[in-house]
Protein backbone atom coordinates (compact mmCIF):
# COMPACT_ATOMS: atom_id res chain seq x y z
CA UNK A 1 0.00 0.00 0.00
CA UNK A 2 2.81 2.89 1.17
CA UNK A 3 4.48 1.47 -2.16
CA UNK A 4 1.46 2.62 -4.21
CA UNK A 5 0.82 5.46 -3.01
CA UNK A 6 4.49 6.93 -2.85
CA UNK A 7 4.40 5.78 -6.37
CA UNK A 8 1.25 8.57 -7.10
CA UNK A 9 3.04 11.09 -4.96
CA UNK A 10 7.03 11.64 -6.13
CA UNK A 11 9.10 12.62 -3.80
CA UNK A 12 10.17 16.25 -3.06
CA UNK A 13 12.28 18.13 -0.52
CA UNK A 14 11.79 21.71 1.56
CA UNK A 15 14.39 23.59 3.59
CA UNK A 16 13.88 23.61 7.35
CA UNK A 17 16.56 24.81 9.62
CA UNK A 18 20.07 23.62 9.63
CA UNK A 19 18.62 21.03 6.31
CA UNK A 20 15.67 19.83 4.81
CA UNK A 21 12.96 17.59 4.97
CA UNK A 22 11.89 14.98 3.04
CA UNK A 23 8.26 14.70 1.42
CA UNK A 24 5.64 13.45 -0.78
CA UNK A 25 2.57 15.77 -1.74
CA UNK A 26 -0.56 13.97 -3.14
CA UNK A 27 -2.81 15.87 -5.33
CA UNK A 28 -6.38 15.43 -6.23
CA UNK A 29 -6.79 13.42 -9.77
CA UNK A 30 -8.14 16.64 -11.44
CA UNK A 31 -5.31 18.64 -10.13
CA UNK A 32 -5.36 22.15 -10.82
CA UNK A 33 -3.90 25.41 -9.77
CA UNK A 34 -5.51 27.10 -6.32
CA UNK A 35 -5.96 24.09 -4.11
CA UNK A 36 -6.40 23.67 -0.80
CA UNK A 37 -4.19 21.73 1.46
CA UNK A 38 -3.71 19.54 4.68
CA UNK A 39 -0.16 19.25 6.25
CA UNK A 40 0.08 16.12 7.96
CA UNK A 41 1.87 15.44 10.91
CA UNK A 42 2.96 12.06 12.27
CA UNK A 43 3.24 11.06 15.35
CA UNK A 44 6.08 9.63 17.99
CA UNK A 45 8.87 7.89 15.67
CA UNK A 46 6.39 7.84 12.65
CA UNK A 47 7.99 8.26 9.30
CA UNK A 48 5.69 9.55 5.82
CA UNK A 49 5.34 5.83 4.88
CA UNK A 50 3.54 4.62 7.84
CA UNK A 51 0.16 5.66 8.46
CA UNK A 52 -0.35 8.92 7.04
CA UNK A 53 -0.20 8.00 3.35
CA UNK A 54 -3.67 6.46 4.23
CA UNK A 55 -5.11 9.77 4.84
CA UNK A 56 -3.15 11.72 2.64
CA UNK A 57 -4.59 9.47 -0.18
CA UNK A 58 -8.31 9.98 1.33
CA UNK A 59 -8.08 13.85 1.31
CA UNK A 60 -6.68 13.59 -2.09
CA UNK A 61 -9.23 12.06 -3.21
CA UNK A 62 -12.41 14.98 -1.62
CA UNK A 63 -10.37 17.25 -3.57
CA UNK A 64 -7.93 18.54 -1.13
CA UNK A 65 -4.14 18.38 -1.99
CA UNK A 66 -2.20 17.07 1.64
CA UNK A 67 1.96 16.75 2.42
CA UNK A 68 3.69 14.09 4.14
CA UNK A 69 6.98 14.26 5.44
CA UNK A 70 9.57 13.28 7.15
CA UNK A 71 10.75 15.28 10.96
CA UNK A 72 14.94 15.19 10.51
CA UNK A 73 16.34 12.90 12.03
CA UNK A 74 13.90 10.43 10.74
CA UNK A 75 13.29 8.75 7.52
CA UNK A 76 14.46 9.77 4.60
CA UNK A 77 15.16 12.86 6.03
CA UNK A 78 18.88 14.06 7.18
CA UNK A 79 20.05 14.68 10.59
CA UNK A 80 22.41 13.23 12.86
CA UNK A 81 22.00 11.29 15.34
CA UNK A 82 19.53 9.36 13.89
CA UNK A 83 16.12 8.58 15.60
CA UNK A 84 15.96 11.68 17.28
CA UNK A 85 12.25 12.56 18.60
CA UNK A 86 13.24 16.72 19.32
CA UNK A 87 9.98 18.47 19.68
CA UNK A 88 11.20 21.90 18.82
CA UNK A 89 12.72 20.41 15.96
CA UNK A 90 9.87 18.87 14.64
CA UNK A 91 7.93 21.90 14.91
CA UNK A 92 10.31 23.90 13.36
CA UNK A 93 9.87 21.12 10.05
CA UNK A 94 5.93 21.60 10.39
CA UNK A 95 6.46 25.57 10.00
CA UNK A 96 8.73 24.65 6.94
CA UNK A 97 6.32 22.54 5.59
CA UNK A 98 3.45 25.15 5.72
CA UNK A 99 6.04 28.08 4.25
CA UNK A 100 6.61 25.56 1.22
CA UNK A 101 3.09 24.89 0.95
CA UNK A 102 2.47 28.98 0.72
CA UNK A 103 4.97 29.35 -1.89
CA UNK A 104 3.57 26.35 -3.90
CA UNK A 105 2.37 27.11 -7.15
CA UNK A 106 -1.02 24.55 -7.23
CA UNK A 107 -1.77 25.30 -3.61
CA UNK A 108 -3.67 28.40 -2.34
CA UNK A 109 -1.53 30.12 0.43
CA UNK A 110 -4.99 30.88 2.35
CA UNK A 111 -6.54 27.56 2.49
CA UNK A 112 -3.48 25.87 4.14
CA UNK A 113 -4.85 23.41 7.12
CA UNK A 114 -2.90 20.79 9.39
CA UNK A 115 -3.68 17.75 10.71
CA UNK A 116 -1.76 15.84 13.34
CA UNK A 117 -1.72 12.48 15.26
CA UNK A 118 -0.71 11.50 18.65
CA UNK A 119 2.43 13.94 19.33
CA UNK A 120 2.09 16.03 15.93
CA UNK A 121 -1.62 16.82 17.58
CA UNK A 122 0.66 18.62 20.41
CA UNK A 123 2.59 19.97 17.18
CA UNK A 124 -0.62 20.85 15.13
CA UNK A 125 -1.78 22.98 18.41
CA UNK A 126 1.12 24.74 19.51
CA UNK A 127 2.07 25.96 15.59
CA UNK A 128 -1.63 27.04 14.81
CA UNK A 129 -1.74 29.19 18.34
CA UNK A 130 0.83 31.25 16.90
CA UNK A 131 -0.57 31.25 13.46
CA UNK A 132 -3.55 32.88 12.25
CA UNK A 133 -3.55 32.42 8.56
CA UNK A 134 -4.05 28.51 9.44
CA UNK A 135 -7.71 27.96 7.64
CA UNK A 136 -8.56 24.11 9.58
CA UNK A 137 -6.63 21.84 12.48
CA UNK A 138 -7.25 18.26 12.69
CA UNK A 139 -6.48 16.58 15.88
CA UNK A 140 -6.41 12.67 15.68
CA UNK A 141 -6.12 11.34 19.61
CA UNK A 142 -3.36 13.95 19.92
CA UNK A 143 -0.37 14.16 22.53
CA UNK A 144 -1.29 17.53 24.23
CA UNK A 145 0.21 16.89 27.40
CA UNK A 146 2.73 14.10 28.58
CA UNK A 147 1.51 13.89 32.25
CA UNK A 148 -2.27 15.47 32.63
CA UNK A 149 -3.27 14.11 29.52
CA UNK A 150 -1.54 10.20 29.52
CA UNK A 151 -4.76 7.99 30.88
CA UNK A 152 -2.67 6.25 33.25
CA UNK A 153 -5.45 4.54 35.30
CA UNK A 154 -6.46 2.42 31.23
CA UNK A 155 -3.05 2.21 30.90
CA UNK A 156 -2.36 0.14 34.46
CA UNK A 157 -5.32 -1.73 33.87
CA UNK A 158 -4.46 -2.54 30.44
CA UNK A 159 -1.13 -4.21 31.72
CA UNK A 160 -1.88 -5.66 35.47
CA UNK A 161 0.78 -3.54 36.53
CA UNK A 162 0.17 -1.76 40.32
CA UNK A 163 1.11 1.64 40.64
CA UNK A 164 4.52 0.64 42.08
CA UNK A 165 6.30 -1.89 39.49
CA UNK A 166 5.00 1.86 37.01
CA UNK A 167 7.13 3.54 39.27
CA UNK A 168 10.07 1.14 39.29
CA UNK A 169 9.48 1.03 35.01
CA UNK A 170 9.35 4.84 34.98
CA UNK A 171 12.56 5.37 36.87
CA UNK A 172 14.20 2.82 34.74
CA UNK A 173 13.09 5.07 31.41
CA UNK A 174 14.18 8.26 33.04
CA UNK A 175 17.57 7.07 34.13
CA UNK A 176 17.67 5.98 29.99
CA UNK A 177 17.11 9.24 29.22
CA UNK A 178 18.60 11.46 31.30
CA UNK A 179 22.08 9.72 30.21
CA UNK A 180 21.17 9.59 26.63
CA UNK A 181 20.93 13.52 27.56
CA UNK A 182 24.22 13.71 29.00
CA UNK A 183 25.62 11.59 25.98
CA UNK A 184 23.86 14.22 23.66
CA UNK A 185 25.89 16.76 25.08
CA UNK A 186 29.40 15.56 24.51
CA UNK A 187 28.22 14.20 20.74
CA UNK A 188 28.32 10.59 21.59
CA UNK A 189 26.01 8.24 19.87
CA UNK A 190 22.21 8.13 21.90
CA UNK A 191 21.05 5.50 24.35
CA UNK A 192 18.50 3.98 22.22
CA UNK A 193 15.28 2.71 23.46
CA UNK A 194 12.67 0.10 21.40
CA UNK A 195 9.64 2.26 20.31
CA UNK A 196 7.35 -1.03 21.42
CA UNK A 197 9.22 -3.85 23.29
CA UNK A 198 9.49 -4.72 26.86
CA UNK A 199 8.61 -2.58 29.94
CA UNK A 200 11.48 -0.62 31.15
CA UNK A 201 12.84 -0.61 27.93
CA UNK A 202 10.37 0.90 25.73
CA UNK A 203 7.67 3.63 25.36
CA UNK A 204 4.95 1.24 24.30
CA UNK A 205 4.61 -1.83 25.80
CA UNK A 206 1.38 -3.60 25.74
CA UNK A 207 1.31 -6.79 24.24
CA UNK A 208 -1.72 -6.41 22.38
CA UNK A 209 -0.12 -3.97 20.78
CA UNK A 210 2.88 -6.57 18.86
CA UNK A 211 0.99 -7.64 16.02
CA UNK A 212 0.50 -3.89 14.84
CA UNK A 213 4.66 -3.33 15.24
CA UNK A 214 5.28 -6.14 13.67
CA UNK A 215 3.56 -4.50 10.53
CA UNK A 216 4.74 -1.20 10.87
CA UNK A 217 8.18 -3.17 10.18
CA UNK A 218 7.18 -5.17 7.72
CA UNK A 219 5.02 -2.76 5.46
CA UNK A 220 7.42 0.86 6.37
CA UNK A 221 10.97 0.24 5.09
CA UNK A 222 11.98 3.62 6.84
CA UNK A 223 10.39 3.59 10.12
CA UNK A 224 12.73 2.27 13.21
CA UNK A 225 11.68 0.68 15.87
CA UNK A 226 13.94 2.48 18.32
CA UNK A 227 14.07 6.32 19.49
CA UNK A 228 16.99 8.65 21.37
CA UNK A 229 15.76 8.19 25.20
CA UNK A 230 16.13 11.77 25.54
CA UNK A 231 12.64 12.67 24.57
CA UNK A 232 11.31 12.17 27.62
CA UNK A 233 12.85 15.09 28.97
CA UNK A 234 10.81 17.20 26.80
CA UNK A 235 7.61 15.73 26.12
CA UNK A 236 5.20 17.80 25.67
CA UNK A 237 2.80 19.76 28.16
CA UNK A 238 0.09 21.87 27.30
CA UNK A 239 -0.45 25.41 28.53
CA UNK A 240 -3.58 26.39 29.43
CA UNK A 241 -5.69 28.82 26.76
CA UNK A 242 -4.00 27.82 23.65
CA UNK A 243 -6.94 26.48 21.99
CA UNK A 244 -8.43 29.65 23.10
CA UNK A 245 -6.23 31.04 21.04
CA UNK A 246 -6.65 29.61 17.61
CA UNK A 247 -8.23 30.98 15.17
CA UNK A 248 -8.91 28.26 12.96
CA UNK A 249 -12.03 25.82 13.73
CA UNK A 250 -10.89 22.56 15.27
CA UNK A 251 -11.96 18.96 14.75
CA UNK A 252 -10.81 16.23 17.63
CA UNK A 253 -11.68 12.69 16.19
CA UNK A 254 -10.86 10.39 19.92
CA UNK A 255 -10.33 6.65 20.87
CA UNK A 256 -12.76 5.63 23.61
CA UNK A 257 -10.93 2.96 24.75
CA UNK A 258 -7.66 4.84 24.27
CA UNK A 259 -4.59 3.84 26.67
CA UNK A 260 -2.13 6.62 25.70
CA UNK A 261 -4.19 9.63 25.63
CA UNK A 262 -7.28 10.81 28.34
CA UNK A 263 -10.39 11.35 25.82
CA UNK A 264 -11.56 12.67 29.15
CA UNK A 265 -9.02 15.65 29.07
CA UNK A 266 -9.03 16.40 25.70
CA UNK A 267 -12.79 17.50 26.00
CA UNK A 268 -11.85 19.54 28.59
CA UNK A 269 -9.37 21.13 26.86
CA UNK A 270 -11.53 21.26 23.66
CA UNK A 271 -14.19 23.64 25.56
CA UNK A 272 -11.52 26.68 25.68
CA UNK A 273 -12.24 27.00 21.70
CA UNK A 274 -15.73 27.97 20.35
CA UNK A 275 -14.69 26.83 16.88
CA UNK A 276 -13.98 22.86 17.81
CA UNK A 277 -15.99 19.63 17.40
CA UNK A 278 -14.98 16.30 19.11
CA UNK A 279 -16.37 13.14 17.73
CA UNK A 280 -15.34 9.71 19.71
CA UNK A 281 -15.09 6.15 18.15
CA UNK A 282 -14.77 2.94 19.72
CA UNK A 283 -11.42 1.35 19.68
CA UNK A 284 -7.99 1.87 20.98
CA UNK A 285 -5.26 4.47 20.30
CA UNK A 286 -3.81 2.35 17.17
CA UNK A 287 -7.29 0.79 15.95
CA UNK A 288 -8.10 4.19 14.33
CA UNK A 289 -5.63 3.59 11.63
CA UNK A 290 -6.63 0.52 10.74
CA UNK A 291 -9.37 -1.40 9.11
CA UNK A 292 -12.87 0.04 8.99
CA UNK A 293 -12.49 2.19 11.84
CA UNK A 294 -9.69 4.26 10.13
CA UNK A 295 -12.36 4.43 6.78
CA UNK A 296 -14.70 6.18 9.10
CA UNK A 297 -12.29 8.30 11.34
CA UNK A 298 -10.73 8.95 7.73
CA UNK A 299 -14.10 9.91 6.06
CA UNK A 300 -15.47 12.28 9.21
CA UNK A 301 -12.04 14.63 8.68
CA UNK A 302 -12.36 14.38 4.77
CA UNK A 303 -15.81 15.62 5.20
CA UNK A 304 -14.83 18.31 8.21
CA UNK A 305 -11.69 19.34 5.72
CA UNK A 306 -14.08 19.78 2.84
CA UNK A 307 -16.77 21.57 4.92
CA UNK A 308 -14.45 24.67 5.72
CA UNK A 309 -11.77 24.66 3.17
CA UNK A 310 -14.16 24.20 0.26
CA UNK A 311 -17.35 26.43 1.70
CA UNK A 312 -19.53 27.75 -0.99
CA UNK A 313 -18.09 30.88 -2.28
CA UNK A 314 -14.34 30.04 -2.31
CA UNK A 315 -12.54 29.31 -5.11
CA UNK A 316 -11.85 25.81 -6.02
Amino acid sequence: MADALADAAPLLTFPSGDAFCAARLFLPSLASRNLPCVVLANGFSGTMDWIVPDFAARFADAGIAALVFDYRHLGQSPGEPRQLVDVRRQREDLRAAIAFCRRHPALDPGRIALWGTSLGGSHVVEVAAADSGIAAVVCNMPALDALRGANVQAKLARAGMGRAPLARTSLRLLAAALWDAVRGAYDAAPRYLAVYGDPGRAFFTDPALAERFRAAEAGAPTWRNRVAARFLLQAPRYRAGTLGRMAAPVLFTLADDDVEVSAAFIRDVAAESPRSEVREYPGGHFDLYHGARFEEVAADQAAFLRRVLLAEGRPT
